[in-house]
């Protein structure tokens, strides 16, 4: 059920760095098969009614993610006691079916559903997401006039039009709630190995995940989702052992120390101080020369793999640390 793309073991959000390219193929593959066993838009309209619907936990891998592959979805976290969701709600439930299948709004009950919004990251309700090819979108949190939804959500429709050709669903008024059902994303030749390395690391087990992703790239070395899993499970198995506060005293102690700094690095990565981490390993490469420099070079990149190279603070790491090279 966990959406493999939202987070992994708390460290890096794969939605913010996921590859858009891998999404809009999915989601491409998704609506060829459906076309194909005639579940497509053009196999018939949905029923107004199917464009709001209520998920659960059980449901969201096919109500939403599933889903999200053919028509944006956007996600009402609410709960019964708030009173801003009452009247947030019915303002994106008519906006729902004036929007006429540009986009699904799935309600969740926060109280009954915590995992979903533990995942999501939500600090407070009303809080609005969207889901588009299996990315996941923050849109807003708390009360929004109806002119700044209308704004967000047709900046939301236009991206997953531009960017994932995802043009919406056709509406049949005389058609009947829960006619059409999501359609199945084919499974690829290494999603069972990555799934499995994805348990592994939910699991704890470092050694495990680090070798199933090991496994798909010994046959396909250019697989994206494998690269970066790789480069995640390495990092937490090199911190997993780390006394923080001696390797930090390690690293003050001693500037121009490689492995220290690299080390440092390390924890400053896992523990979000993405910045921090990059900007350590550039003025160490500025200390250091021969092996010790390359070594920090080389562990930076490294960790600009963890990041994803779509992450802004990662092409500014790269400019400044080709300064400092050249």
């Amino acid at each position: 059920m966990q959406p493999r793309n939202m987070s992994m073991s708390g460290v890096v959000d794969l939605g913010a760095v996921k590859a858009a390219q891998e999404a809009k193929t999915k989601a491409e593959q998704a609506r060829a098969e459906a076309a194909r066993q005639g579940k497509g838009p053009a196999a018939g309209g949905v029923s107004p009614a199917d464009l709001v619907i209520d998920v659960d936990e059980a449901a969201f891998e096919r109500d939403v993610l599933q889903r999200s592959t053919e028509v944006p979805v956007v996600i009402d976290f609410w709960a019964e006691w708030c009173q801003p969701c009452k009247q947030l709600s019915p303002v994106l439930e008519r906006l729902a079916l004036e929007y006429a299948g540009r986009f699904v709004l799935a309600k969740i009950d926060v109280d009954a559903n915590q995992m979903l919004m533990q995942q999501f990251g939500v600090q407070g309700i009303p809080a609005v997401f969207a889901v588009v090819a299996g990315q996941a979108l923050p849109l807003f949190q708390g009360a929004a006039d109806e002119n700044q939804i209308r704004q967000t959500l047709d900046q939301l429709v236009q991206v997953a039009e531009e960017r994932f050709g995802l043009t919406g669903l056709v509406v049949d008024p005389d058609a009947q709630p829960g006619d059409r059902t999501a359609p199945e994303i084919p499974a690829g030749p290494y999603d069972a190995l990555l799934e499995a390395a994805v348990q592994a690391l939910d699991a704890g087990d470092l050694g495990g995940a680090v070798q199933a992703y090991r496994n798909v790239l010994s046959d396909d070395p250019g697989n994206e989702e494998a690269k970066l899993g790789l480069a995640q499970a390495e990092l937490l198995q090199r911190v997993q052992n780390l006394d923080p506060q001696r390797t930090r005293q390690d690293a003050a102690a001693n500037p121009s120390d490689a492995a220290a700094q690299i080390a440092a690095a390390d924890l400053d990565l896992v523990g979000g101080h993405v910045e921090d981490a990059f900007g350590r390993l550039i003025d160490t490469v500025r200390r250091t020369a021969g092996d010790d420099r390359d070594a920090v070079r080389l562990r930076l990149l490294e960790l600009f793999e963890v990041v994803g190279a779509d992450d802004p603070r990662v092409a500014t790491a790269r400019r400044a640390l080709a300064r400092v090279l050249f």
